[in-house]
């Protein structure tokens, strides 16, 4: 039963002329002063979003996007922030990207940031799937493979820290600790200082590939997946869901469709389907725009990708529209009413869900983030929950 809504805020600028026919996405280039603006946009979203009663606000970690997608290159210390301009809301690391880090040092970040907030931070690790991060900072992307390995053997290091009071790791990429002499001693073993407040720690993952190794490798140390968000694609897709239950199936964990997971949604509230596409059709491109060119949506051509770089062809090039999302189930447009009743038969289909995940396409301006958000917080949680209506203020 769904009862958590959260909100997802992947640190994009306001930004002008937005679409297929605008600004391409490598032409942007914003001035320092403009990219700074994240912060105060970010601040924005989670003071409101913690007084309209949602959960969790996820924030994602990105680095040297000088077009203004995403631009929060430090979730925990963000976090700690926010954590003191609000009194309640979780804050969500969507997702820390393990490859660009010492294992150590992100283990170490959090754990301070979650003693700093009170608990109030949300552990979440990712892949990657920008070459200009990941391979900047001398980690495997290209290599999917190398990557993957990589990726999760420092997960097990994170874990082990949270978890054990003193511990070793020999592996591939790491050997902790080095045996040195310290002291007057060899040295065998290390202890994180701090540990999280939290413990064990609630970690998340996005779901993107859906393959069974890394399925299983979520199930194994027991960490919950998001669906959809950012590059990946939206909605309750029934294949990824059945596969992790599976997957937590194989690991010895029996489990009803949609439990571990929260499944996100793109959505823009109006007062008919056809008005809610027409005002948020250019958001969605402009989201395409930034994201199709990554080749992490596998069902672009190369001819499409191309046509997207060239606001003079894209208009009327063979694009996906945003009636093809809303048809598929990833955007949720039109009234409260409709947006419930889609939720409501997600909530049928998959009984163990707790959590949904909403965003709006990055470009998006913040007083349109603002005003959705409100919107869905006052006319369709209510629906699911009392609790998130009660936060609500009162006109």
């Amino acid at each position: 039963m769904i009862t958590k809504f959260d909100g997802m805020f992947a640190g994009h600028v306001d930004m002008e002329d937005v679409g297929y026919a605008g600004i391409p996405v490598n032409d942007r280039w914003y001035a320092d002063e403009h990219l700074a603006t994240v912060f105060d946009k970010t601040d924005a979203i989670a003071t409101q979003l913690d007084r309209w009663g949602y959960d969790t606000l996820w924030m994602a970690e990105h680095h040297f996007q000088r077009e203004g997608y995403e631009c929060i290159p430090n979730i925990p210390l963000l976090a700690v922030h926010l954590g003191h301009v609000t009194p309640r809301i979780r804050l969500g690391c969507a997702f820390n990207i393990a490859p660009m880090w010492h294992p150590l040092r992100l283990a170490e970040d959090f754990a301070t940031a979650d003693i700093l907030t009170g608990g109030r931070v949300v552990f979440g690790v990712g892949r990657g799937y920008h070459t200009r991060e990941v391979e900047v900072f001398g980690a495997p992307l290209l290599d999917q493979e190398a990557n993957r390995d990589m990726f999760e053997e420092q997960v097990e290091v994170i874990l082990k820290s949270f978890n054990e009071v003193s511990f070793s790791h020999h592996g591939k990429y790491y050997t902790i600790p080095p045996r040195v002499p310290y002291r007057g001693y060899e040295l065998e073993e290390i202890t994180l200082v701090p540990r999280p407040a939290n413990r064990p720690v609630e970690c998340w993952q996005p779901i993107q590939s859906a393959t069974p190794r890394g399925l299983d490798f979520m199930a194994r140390h027991g960490i919950n997946g998001i669906i959809g968000g950012g590059v990946a694609e939206g909605g309750a897709m029934e294949r990824v869901v059945l596969a992790y239950r599976d997957a937590l199936a194989r690991a010895g964990r029996e489990t009803e469709p949609g439990e571990g997971l929260s499944i996100g949604f793109s959505f823009y509230l109006a007062d008919t389907v056809e008005t809610a596409m027409a005002e948020a059709g250019r958001l969605y491109e402009e989201n395409l725009k930034m994201f199709g060119p990554l080749r992490l949506i596998r069902s672009l051509t190369d001819e499409q990708v191309e046509a997207m770089s060239d606001r003079r062809r894209a208009p009327y090039a063979d694009l996906p529209r945003i009636e093809d999302a809303v048809k598929a189930g990833g955007f949720l447009c039109g009234p409260p009413e409709r947006i419930i009743e889609t939720l409501r038969s997600v909530e049928a289909r998959y009984p163990g869900l707790e959590r949904v995940t909403l965003q709006q396409p990055v470009g998006t301006p913040q007083a349109v983030i603002l005003e959705q958000m409100e919107r869905f917080a006052k006319e369709v949680m209510p629906a699911f929950t009392a609790s998130p209506q009660s936060a609500v203020p009162a006109d």
